[in-house]
């Protein structure tokens, strides 16, 4: 049996929509589930203890990040990924393709993978399917994602034909490559931009590897959203329904919203943390600039609805201060709002699943939220 497997609990009545659970070597996950980003070990601003306390079951760790530095021969003699970074529930590592691809001229592009300069030092590296996985296994992941190339937007045809072929090519020898079958999992990835037809080719090649789940990667890349939900309108109908759909870099509420309804059980992004180093909050009532001077005497939460921690025991005004003052809390503060806005929506979204309320329950968010 697969290290990862998906339990289907319930469908929607008028939607794609599903309530699930995917069962890892530790613990099993509820979907549609968000997964806060880990990129080098940690949810930057956060303890571990603060992201489980918040309700995350899953978090997403970079494979092409960690093999850098530390070192993934490190984080094997330290125990694993789990271990070294204290955190015992399910992680999913990113294989490090959409990070080489995005060096530009500091990489290189052949059929044995990717040669790239390291944006730390300089240094030369290649890395390819077998060193993806060597580095995933050695961080002893719960999900390990499939070497890939993400092709960028826009893209010419030819280009992306190429590019899916060579993922499906990259994804058979991850496949032969990965050793511990009975501890991790191997998602593969479609890819085949924004043309219909070869979007059904990759997903046709990836799932004939019959694999534990599958992402649906090359979106939200710079397409218009609008674009995006048309091409997941049909890639969900091609991945199988009794594996997990997972769609790579999407963490805004309606992209959640949306992705949820067209069918997919798993998220990440770094949206959340990013935008709280920056000062701006999700909120039920829409995004807050806290940095904006009309916060400077308001003495209320951030979020009326929010039971956080930083809802229940700061306010806008001393939040600006933070901010202002370039004081490191105010990261910690506001990261803490946004993950836990975020953990907690899709808590409500399967609620809402279970109780046949989905549409319901997005016309009420987005009324409140406003526009996006």
């Amino acid at each position: 049996m697969a290290a990862v497997t998906y339990e289907l609990l319930k469908t929607d009545n008028r939607t794609k929509a599903r309530r699930g659970r995917v069962h890892t070597p530790h613990g099993s996950i509820e979907t549609p589930v968000f997964m806060p980003v880990g990129t080098a070990a940690t949810v930057k601003a956060m303890r571990p203890e603060e992201v489980k306390e918040m309700g995350a079951q899953i978090i997403l760790s970079n494979t092409y990040h960690l093999y850098l530095r530390p070192g993934h021969e490190i984080v094997r003699e330290a125990g694993g990924l789990h271990k070294f970074m204290n955190w015992d529930r399910a992680i999913l590592t990113d294989s490090g393709g959409f990070q080489v691809f995005s060096l530009g001229d500091l990489r290189k592009i052949t059929e044995e993978g990717v040669e790239f300069r390291s944006h730390i030092d300089g240094s030369k590296h290649m890395l390819s399917p077998e060193k993806s996985i060597e580095v995933q296994n050695a961080l002893g992941s719960d999900i390990m994602m499939a070497f890939d190339e993400c092709a960028p937007y826009p893209a010419d045809r030819n280009y992306v034909k190429n590019s899916l072929e060579r993922t499906t090519r990259w994804l058979a020898r991850c496949k032969e490559a990965h050793k511990n079958t009975d501890n991790q999992s191997l998602f593969g990835i479609m890819q085949g931009g924004m043309y219909q037809d070869l979007r059904y080719q990759s997903a046709m090649e990836i799932v004939d590897l019959d694999l534990p789940g599958y992402a649906i990667g090359g979106l939200s890349v710079g397409e218009p959203k609008e674009l995006m939900y048309s091409v997941l309108d049909y890639c969900v109908d091609y991945l199988p329904a009794n594996k997990p759909r997972y769609l790579m870099g999407v963490g805004s509420p309606d992209c959640l919203f949306e992705g949820v309804e067209r069918g997919i059980d798993m998220f990440d992004c770094v949206l959340p943390t990013r935008i709280a180093r920056n000062g701006t909050a999700m909120t039920s009532r829409g995004r807050v600039v806290i940095k904006n001077a009309a916060h400077e005497r308001d003495f209320t939460a951030l979020d009326p609805e929010c039971d956080c921690y930083t809802c229940k025991n700061y306010s806008k005004a001393y939040l600006r201060h933070l901010f202002k003052s370039n004081e490191i809390l105010s990261s910690m503060l506001l990261t803490n709002h946004n993950l836990h806005f975020l953990v907690k929506l899709m808590g409500n979204i399967r609620k809402a699943i279970e109780e046949d309320r989905f549409l319901e329950y997005k016309k009420e968010f987005y009324d409140k939220y406003g526009k996006f």
